[in-house]
């Protein structure tokens, strides 16, 4: 199935535009409120106290959020959730400078950030068929690379016309309009998680020993983009005015590089299974990084940086039918939730120890940016054996609606 017959098939391109809508904010947040409370006069400190609340508190929301959605269906938890998180972003565009409202405000944004990418791969299986769900979460994949470049780019233009505090207005918005579009969308208000496993108990989708080497795998390439983000900034900076853009060339390389590698990754038909594409996918990643640490000269570096990013989309677009396959029956959709919040646990850490590691040479950066992938890859190598589960049941079942 081509991307064409995928975009003309019934409720897709209404619920990946949705999806992307409600999902802006998210590529948003780190700057527009990093840019409005420095307006407000906050020091450099209670800003990164209230970015890191934010990163953290979605951290926590989103597994959350996922086992509410499991239970009680997909419309209510998004358009509710939309309208708590809306109500964050509106305390931090009120009261910016607050050193009390400022960081309660982002908590509660985080928190209840509509888990609209868990959502969107649950019904994926109900919208396609099955011999074409690689191309669908290629798709998918290749589609979140928009969202890191749209986001920066949207803050930037709203804050350059109105102002950050128009900017956080904006991100509510869109957040309870991405959650509007996909909620009233027929699968969405249709599907329904078959009833959970007994045996998932409180850890839920965490039972699983395969799940969760999985996702540990997963946050070492979360480890790697985020040192890597750090790579090129502090690069560009040391190699100031050599390279058109600076730092946000190289990491809109590549994101370029991603998006094309997960549209590549969807045309092919694949013969491996999806566990053995996984951990291919994972040190394949690694290889791609290791060229970095030698830190030629700016344009060189270009086409590294191009050439980091190309496995990373078509990684996570293996690891989403993955997860599908390992996680306990009625809890996709938390499991899900979970791969995306330690792949985002991955990214900060790896951004935090890269920037110790950035005030002297650049080579530990570099190595710690390959290393994280690496490990992670040799981590899911190693747990192949874990990844091949009996088949489970439907992911959702359709129901009549009145």
């Amino acid at each position: 199935m081509g991307y064409l017959a995928l975009l003309r098939a019934p409720h897709v391109t209404r619920l990946l535009l949705g999806t992307l809508l409600g999902r802006l904010p998210a590529g948003m947040t780190a700057l527009v409120i990093a840019l409005a409370l420095r307006e407000a006069g906050v020091p450099y400190g209670r800003i990164g106290l209230a970015t890191s609340v934010y990163a953290l508190a979605a951290a926590v929301g989103g597994p959350v959020l996922g086992r509410l959605v499991d239970r009680t269906g997909q419309p209510r938890v998004l358009l509710a959730s939309a309208v708590v998180a809306g109500g964050g972003y509106a305390l931090l565009a009120l009261a910016p400078g607050s050193p009390l409202a400022a960081p309660l405000g982002a908590a509660v944004a985080g928190l209840a950030m509509p888990p609209l990418e868990p959502c969107l791969r649950s019904l994926w299986p109900d919208v396609v068929d099955e011999d074409q769900l690689d191309t669908a979460y290629a798709f998918d994949s290749a589609s979140q690379q928009i969202l890191y470049v749209a986001g920066p780019l949207a803050v930037a233009g709203i804050a350059g016309l109105f102002s950050p505090v128009a900017a956080l207005w904006v991100a509510a918005g869109l957040g309870l309009a991405g959650a509007l579009v996909v909620a009233t969308a027929a699968p969405a208000r249709t599907w329904r998680a078959p009833a959970r496993e007994r045996s998932a108990g409180l850890l839920g989708p965490l039972r699983s020993p395969g799940l969760v080497l999985l996702l540990i795998g997963l946050a070492g390439a979360g480890w790697s983009v985020g040192a890597q983000n750090v790579l090129f900034i502090a690069y560009a900076e040391q190699h100031s005015g050599a390279l058109p853009g600076g730092g946000g060339t190289l990491l809109a390389l590549a994101a370029l590089s991603g998006l094309l590698g997960a549209l590549a990754y969807g045309m092919v038909k694949w013969r491996q299974s999806t566990a053995t594409r996984t951990w291919m996918m994972a040190l394949a990643m690694a290889a791609s990084y290791l060229p970095l640490v030698t830190l030629p000269g700016p344009y060189p570096m270009a086409a590294l940086a191009f050439l980091s990013g190309i496995v990373l989309a078509p990684l996570l677009a293996a690891a989403f039918v993955l997860v599908a396959e390992l996680a306990p029956t009625g809890t996709v959709t938390e499991a899900f939730a979970w791969l995306v919040t330690l792949f985002a646990t991955g990214n900060s850490l790896g951004y935090a120890v890269s920037g110790h590691l950035a005030e002297g040479s650049l080579r530990p950066v570099a190595v710690c940016a390959a290393g994280g992938i690496a490990l992670g890859g040799l981590v899911l190598f190693g747990a192949r054996r874990w990844f091949h589960g009996t088949p489970a049941a439907p992911l959702a079942e359709p129901v009549p609606v009145g």
